[in-house]
């Protein structure tokens, strides 16, 4: 893009201009993400806080990570919410990871449905994102016979902008092509043009919400499944504590926790047993 003069406008998102950020304002950002969202940027991380934040100093004309801090220390709430969503926002797809979602067809919700016997059954998605975690979920409920009144899941999540994404319902034809068994789509999806939308059958059943994990979350629930995966990760050993020590305050007695591959509970918090279900592994609330 020519400007006046014949001089040419360099993008903020220029390469030379991501890392161009002194030790104290990586150390301040570092900082600042771990009190909005308490997530963990490592020293060695760089390259994550250039690819989330590089849209934003586009979309903001700002010319660099350094401007960037200085906005952030001024104290500008626009911006400040666009970094939060930008660190918050993580990869999802339908049913990711198959076999949790085995474990909670051939044994959680037959076990749950043989003890709990004909009360409504709870569950929640703790990392929402955008809806594909939830919807695999109400699509697998009424693949066992279900009916929507039988069950409640509640979703939730940090970042407003994937929530909203979620309450729509509505996916792209990249999107539904990963995870989504065929059948499910033509069962469960409208076809919108070049996108598709979850059917309101499926939709009514999830209801989405901001939550912070590391706030008050005993307000909701009880739950008889709490799906947190693939979060704790992000997060340092006293807040993974925190969190984990509350989850199983929402859980009811014999109710399962379901985390990532990557992830332990029973080794942190006291309540948990560890069990396998095939290759999957859960913590049911003792």
């Amino acid at each position: 893009m020519a400007l006046a003069g014949g001089k040419h406008f360099q993008p903020a998102t220029d390469a030379r201009r991501l890392q161009a950020i002194s030790a104290e304002s990586y150390n301040f950002l570092q900082q600042w993400i771990h009190r909005e969202s308490g997530i963990v940027i490592d020293k060695d991380k760089s390259y994550l806080l250039h690819s989330r934040l590089a849209p934003i100093l586009e979309r903001e004309n700002l010319a660099s990570l350094e401007t960037l801090c200085g906005r952030l220390r001024g104290g500008a709430p626009q911006v400040a919410r666009q970094v939060v969503e930008a660190m918050t926002t993580n990869e999802t797809l339908f049913f990711r990871d198959a076999a949790p979602f085995d474990a909670l067809r051939h044994h959680i919700v037959p076990q749950l449905l043989a003890k709990r016997k004909g009360q409504k059954l709870a569950f929640w998605s703790a990392a929402a994102s955008s809806g594909q975690e939830a919807y695999s979920l109400a699509m697998l409920l009424l693949d066992l016979g279900l009916k929507s009144h039988e069950v409640d899941i509640f979703g939730s999540d940090l970042s407003d902008e994937v929530l909203r994404k979620a309450e729509l319902g509505l996916y792209g034809r990249f999107e539904v092509s990963r995870g989504l068994p065929p059948e499910y789509l033509a069962r469960y999806f409208d076809c919108r043009g070049a996108e598709w939308q979850v059917k309101e059958c499926v939709r009514r059943m999830v209801r989405f919400q901001h939550l912070d994990l590391r706030s008050n979350i005993r307000v909701h629930g009880p739950f008889d499944v709490i799906l947190c995966r693939n979060v704790l990760i992000y997060f340092d050993a006293e807040t993974k504590v925190r969190i984990l020590t509350e989850l199983r305050r929402t859980l009811l007695p014999g109710g399962f926790l379901l985390l990532g591959a990557a992830e332990t509970a029973n080794e942190l918090v006291k309540g948990f047993k560890r069990v396998v279900f095939g290759q999957a592994v859960a913590y049911q609330a003792s």
